[in-house]
């Protein structure tokens, strides 16, 4: 389920300079200001239709304005970033982006529902195992492209570290690229062989994933087509 309309102008009210009031009904015909909020996080949760068949769900935390929430730095830690790299925000950063890290639950629901709850590579759908990763990494990305559902992909943890470290890459057409640094008979250690694909890259990811692979070129002194695992 993506945020759309009603939704989605919720979550990003902020960001669109939009105003959410609470008010609460006093009697037929009245109701009486409580405060105004502003978003905080959401989630997803499974709820009937009208007719009774189950579907997925999105449930909104508001918060009142201003309101302080005491999260420790060590609690707004990326899963998805590796803990050695993880820089703590300036002051700017924090009351910037604390909504945006708060979120981070609700980014990673949605990368898992973007990507059906399968790997993109292998099709691995256990979403305990599984990792949504930025393509554009966290600490490089707007503030924006940090909650951007197409700045995401969902990987299994082997594809995920390699991908994380720009050891493998995606050209346009899915098909995986494959680091210089390391060897073939490596790769196939780690169940690499490089044959494997993305499908179902829409063009937004791709504007993401020329920049990982720009790096990825980069690292590897990389220079022409994909070379064969052996």
């Amino acid at each position: 389920m993506e945020f759309t309309r009603g939704n989605l102008a919720l979550r990003d009210h902020l960001k669109e300079g939009k105003r959410v009031f609470l008010f609460q009904q006093s009697r037929r015909g009245h109701v009486h200001f409580i405060a105004e909020m502003t978003f905080f996080d959401s989630d997803y949760y499974e709820t009937h239709d009208s007719i009774g068949n189950v579907r997925r769900g999105i449930k909104f935390f508001l918060k009142r304005k201003d309101a302080v929430i005491p999260y420790e730095l060590n609690e707004l830690t990326l899963a998805t970033e590796p803990s050695i790299d993880y820089l703590a925000p300036t002051i700017t950063e924090r009351s910037g982006l604390v909504l945006s890290r708060v979120g981070q639950g609700a980014y990673r629901k949605s990368i898992i529902n973007r990507w059906e709850n399968k790997c993109a590579v292998t099709s691995f759908n256990d979403a305990r195992i599984l990792i949504a990763s930025h393509i554009h990494p966290w600490k490089q990305a707007s503030d924006d492209e940090r909650l951007d559902v197409n700045n995401g992909i969902l990987l299994s943890p082997t594809y995920d570290a390699l991908f994380d470290r720009h050891l493998i890459t995606f050209e346009k057409s899915g098909k995986i690229i494959l680091s210089e640094t390391i060897t073939n008979s490596d790769f196939l250690k780690l169940g690499v062989h490089g044959k494997e694909r993305v499908a179902k890259l829409n063009s937004d990811n791709l504007v993401y994933l020329e920049r990982h692979q720009a790096v990825f070129h980069s690292n590897s002194g990389f220079k022409g087509a994909n070379r064969p695992a052996t």
